[in-house]
């Protein structure tokens, strides 16, 4: 972080200080644990934290000051209305002292991958800074926005969301030169009423970005496919295979542990290769080169960052256990993730004579829909040539529900009530050789199977 004074803290956040204010200070942070020598500690309330309470610890600590909502004994306290939003209003100051590309990246699904995937091209020609994880909301963006430094040429900036004015609240702290939508699912329709009403949560992303800040959107999303972003904003669409869009693919071969294909363009035909499976991979690499070439980024230096990508922890996290390949997929859940999980296991080499399984979990968050939109993965999964399916949660009998629907054998069907049981069933009926693909919503802690393996 780029120091700042207290002086100039407390006119951001139009606090009242009474102390001296000449202090430099290098860095902010929320949590008492990061405090160093130059931090200022903001004191942020959750459900089931207070952060006041920690103020006078965080000044003992070595705090410069900390950013309360009242006095606290024994520290030294800049006093604001909000410290939720005075985290923003600093963290918005602080970016607009860069003019620097700013990509931010949102969507129902595949926001992190995409996000990891655009920071990989950019990489090759710029010195990059990233969400790390999901860090991605009115917390871990602003605090992620600090770590930009002197030398930072460009960043790439997830923003997640529950509800509507989430997003816009982001975006106007981060203040995109380019946006990115990856698609329109159904992750959190039990608070956003319909997919529509997701679209225009997701559309809130332009609220901080000006008129110049390019739209990049996916072209195969019936609802974005149609979007037309107010005041004529240029967009740019890219696409599995439509070749009416900006950027789209061609010739794709899966094989070997590995995708290649030809990114085509206003550059021309690209070849490429990813280092991992799955069709929603591939999409995220056209989304990743359509932000370069918006950048001006050369095509080969693009294909580098494109090779370079590698998934990363739980998220399709591919490993070698015990003669089975699994297939670790746990962080989250959606209909469209869950479709895109399936081209990884039918695409991924096994040997002759053994079994492609899925194990899944239930998708959560998703209302009155729940039962649907289970029963149209199962569809997915019926039709995919998987040879097991095992199931976990309570919804999750809609998969088999599906999957019988479009002739798979409901004997090669089974479900679970613990975790314990399914673990007990993988270890008896699987073989050498086996694939295995874990996926389902965080919640329901799936991965505590695979590792068990």
């Amino acid at each position: 972080m780029v120091k700042m004074t207290l002086k100039e803290i407390v006119e951001v956040v139009d606090g009242s200080f009474g102390f001296p204010s000449d202090t430099e200070v290098t860095s902010v942070c929320t949590d008492t644990r990061a405090i160093k020598a130059g931090c200022v500690f903001i004191a942020l309330k959750g459900e089931n934290f207070d952060g006041h309470d920690f103020a006078a610890k965080a000044t003992e600590l070595g705090a410069e000051a900390v950013i309360t909502e009242r006095p606290i004994e024994n520290a030294k306290c800049i006093v604001v209305d909000s410290t939720r939003r005075a985290l923003l209003t600093l963290a918005s100051h602080y970016r607009n002292k860069f003019r620097i590309p700013l990509v931010g990246v949102t969507g129902s699904v595949g926001k992190t991958s995409t996000k990891d995937m655009i920071a990989s091209v950019l990489s090759q020609g710029f010195k990059t800074l990233k969400t790390e994880g999901n860090h991605n909301n009115e917390i871990g963006l602003p605090l992620t926005l600090f770590g930009i430094e002197e030398d930072t040429q460009a960043a790439v900036i997830e923003m997640g969301m529950n509800h509507f004015g989430e997003i816009s609240r982001l975006t106007l702290c981060a203040c995109p030169t380019i946006a990115v939508i990856t698609n329109i699912g159904f992750s959190h329709i039990e608070n956003l009423g319909s997919q529509e009403g997701i679209l225009k949560a997701k559309m809130e992303i332009l609220d901080g970005c000006s008129y110049e800040a390019p739209l990049i959107i996916n072209g195969d999303d019936k609802l974005l496919a149609n979007v037309t972003p107010r005041g004529g904003r240029r967009t740019v669409s890219y696409s599995y295979s439509k070749k009416s869009c900006d950027v789209y693919a061609s010739d794709i071969k899966a094989g070997g542990g590995m995708i290649s294909f030809t990114i085509n363009s206003k550059l021309g035909k690209t070849p490429v290769t990813l280092n991992c499976y799955g069709e929603h991979n591939v999409m995220n690499a056209l989304a990743a080169f359509a932000v370069g070439m918006e950048l001006g980024m050369e095509a080969d230096m693009m294909a580098a960052g494109i090779a370079a990508f590698r998934p990363d922890g739980m998220r399709q996290n591919i490993v070698e256990r015990n003669g089975h390949t699994l297939i670790i997929d746990c962080y989250n859940a959606a209909p469209d993730s869950m479709r895109s999980g399936v081209t990884v296991l039918t695409q991924i080499d096994i040997p002759e004579g053994a079994k492609r399984v899925a194990v899944v979990a239930d998708m959560l968050e998703l209302g009155k829909m729940a039962p649907k939109l289970h029963r149209s993965v199962g569809e997915t999964l019926g039709a995919a040539g998987v040879d097991l399916i095992c199931c976990y949660g309570e919804n999750s009998k809609y998969y088999i529900e599906g999957a019988v629907k479009k002739g798979f054998d409901r004997e090669k069907c089974f479900h679970f009530d613990t975790h314990q049981q399914m673990t007990d069933f993988l270890k008896e009926n699987l073989s050498a050789g086996d694939a295995v693909w874990f996926k389902g919503s965080r919640g329901m802690r799936l991965e505590t199977v695979a590792n068990e393996l």
